[in-house]
C-alpha cells in the first residue's frame, strides 16, 4: 500500500436544531443552501461515510478503503479488537436543545439491535431504538462557549429547586422524592414527569412556567426558551433536574453511558464511539421509548463540579483522557517547526486555526480550518509544521 494519507470529503446533516452559521463561521465551511448545518461527519458510520481523496484526486469510500486494507490501515490491535474504525468525529453546531437522550451501554446495545433483528423492525423504521449494536461514549469539546445537561442533580438540589415552584398537580410527587431520597426515588420521580398526559401534563407545565416567572436566574431562566420549542414537552422540567453547565472554549465533557444529557446550544467538536445509539427522553418529536429508555439510565446523582475532563498538558499538545478505549481526543498547536507524531492506530486530524502542513513518509497534504485528513496506521509517524491548532482522532 502506498498511500497513507488521504483528505477527506465529509457529510454534513442538516437537522433543525443545528446552526445556520456556526460551522461556516467557525470553520470557514460554505453553507449555499441556509439550510442548519448541524453536524458534520468525518469517519465510516454507515449514516455518514467520509470519502477519502488521494493525491492523485482519486476518491474511495473510507469504508472500502479501510476493509481493503484493514491490519495495514487500523493497525493489527484495534483491527482485532474492534474489526473497523472504532470511533466518529464530529464538528458539532447547535442553535436550539437537542433531545433529553442517554446511550446504552455495550453488551445492551448488542442484546438491543439483535432484538430488533429478530423482530424484523427495518433499520430505517422511526420506532428503532438501536441502529447499530455499539455503545456510544462520547466526548464534546467546546469552540465556543457551549451549554449543556449532563447527569442528575443531588437529590437534595432537585427537591430545593422544586420547593421554590408551586406546581399543586405534582407535589405528591415531589413529596413521595423527599420521603425516598434515593437512586429509587428518583427513578420513580424522573419517571413520574416524563409519563404525564393529557391535562395533567398541560397543567403541570403551565404551573412551572407561571412559577418562573419571578425567577429570572439559573436554571429557572434556562426554561422558557426550552418551552418555546417544546410547549408540550416534559423535558421542560430537565433543567430543575440534570445538571447545566457551560463549557469555556477549550474544556471539555466526557458523557458516560446511562447518563442522561442534552446539547442546548453552542458549537464544538465531538468524539465517540463509532454509534448512533440514542435513547430519547424529551425535547424531541422522534420515537420515544420510556421503558427501553430507563432500562438504560442509571439514576446515579454526578455533582456538576465532576462533569468538566480534567486535560492532561505535555509542551504544545492537550489530551483529554477518556475511560474507554474507541477512542482518545487531543489539541495540538502547531509551530513553523516541523515535529513528528508517532502513531499506532489510524488518526483523523482536523485543522481547527490557521493552516498546517501534514506529512507520511509517502504523502502530504496542507490543511486549511474545517479540513480534515486520515492516516493510516502503517504511516507509523506524521510530521506537522505550520502555524495553528488541530485536533487529532485516534484510539488507543
Amino acid at each position: 500500500m502506498k498511500t497513507t494519507l488521504w483528505k477527506l470529503k465529509n457529510t454534513f446533516k442538516n437537522f433543525d436544531w443545528g446552526s445556520l452559521d456556526g460551522i461556516p463561521k467557525y470553520f470557514h465551511i460554505d453553507n449555499p443552501e441556509h439550510k442548519p448545518m448541524a453536524e458534520m461527519w468525518m469517519g465510516i458510520h454507515p449514516g455518514g461515510v467520509s470519502t477519502a481523496i488521494n493525491a492523485q484526486g482519486v476518491e474511495e469510500p473510507l469504508d472500502q478503503l479501510i476493509n481493503r486494507y484493514p491490519n495495514k490501515i487500523l493497525g493489527a490491535k484495534t483491527y482485532q479488537q474492534f474489526k473497523s474504525l472504532p470511533f466518529l468525529f464530529k464538528i458539532l453546531s447547535a442553535k436550539e436543545p437537542l433531545s433529553i437522550q442517554v446511550h446504552p451501554e455495550l453488551y445492551k446495545a448488542k442484546a438491543g439491535f439483535a432484538k430488533e433483528n429478530q423482530l424484523g423492525i427495518p433499520m430505517n423504521s422511526p420506532n428503532r431504538n438501536y441502529k447499530d449494536p455499539n455503545h456510544k461514549p462520547e466526548l464534546i469539546y467546546a469552540i465556543t462557549p457551549f451549554l449543556a445537561m449532563n447527569g442528575f442533580r443531588p437529590i437534595a438540589e432537585i427537591l430545593a429547586l422544586f420547593n421554590q415552584l408551586s406546581i399543586p398537580i405534582i407535589e405528591q410527587h415531589i413529596l413521595t422524592l423527599a420521603a425516598n431520597p434515593s437512586e429509587l426515588g428518583l427513578k420513580r420521580f424522573f419517571h413520574s414527569l416524563l409519563t404525564l398526559e393529557g391535562a395533567i401534563k398541560q397543567q403541570a407545565i403551565s404551573a412551572l412556567l407561571t412559577s418562573i416567572k419571578s425567577l429570572p436566574e439559573p436554571p429557572f431562566n434556562y426554561i422558557p426558551p426550552i418551552s418555546q420549542k417544546y410547549p408540550s414537552d416534559c423535558g421542560v422540567f430537565a433543567p430543575l433536574i440534570l445538571n447545566i453547565i457551560e463549557l469555556l472554549p477549550g474544556q471539555a465533557m466526557f458523557l458516560n453511558a446511562q447518563t442522561p444529557h442534552a446539547y442546548l446550544r453552542g458549537t464544538g467538536l465531538e468524539i465517540m464511539a463509532n454509534s448512533d445509539n440514542v435513547l430519547r427522553a424529551g425535547l424531541t418529536n422522534k420515537h420515544i421509548d420510556i421503558e427501553e429508555l430507563f432500562n438504560n439510565t442509571s439514576f446515579t446523582s454526578i455533582p456538576s463540579t465532576q462533569l468538566l475532563t480534567q486535560p492532561r498538558q505535555q509542551e504544545n499538545k492537550t489530551l483529554f483522557p477518556v475511560s474507554i478505549d474507541d477512542f482518545a481526543f487531543e489539541i495540538i498547536h502547531s509551530q513553523q517547526q516541523r515535529l513528528v507524531q508517532s502513531i499506532s492506530s489510524a488518526q483523523i486530524i482536523l485543522c481547527v486555526e490557521g493552516e498546517i502542513e501534514i506529512n507520511t513518509e509517502s504523502d502530504r497534504c496542507k490543511l486549511k480550518v474545517g479540513e480534515s485528513v486520515f492516516i493510516a496506521c502503517c504511516a507509523k509517524r506524521f510530521t506537522y509544521q505550520g502555524s495553528g491548532v488541530f485536533a487529532r482522532a485516534f484510539n488507543h
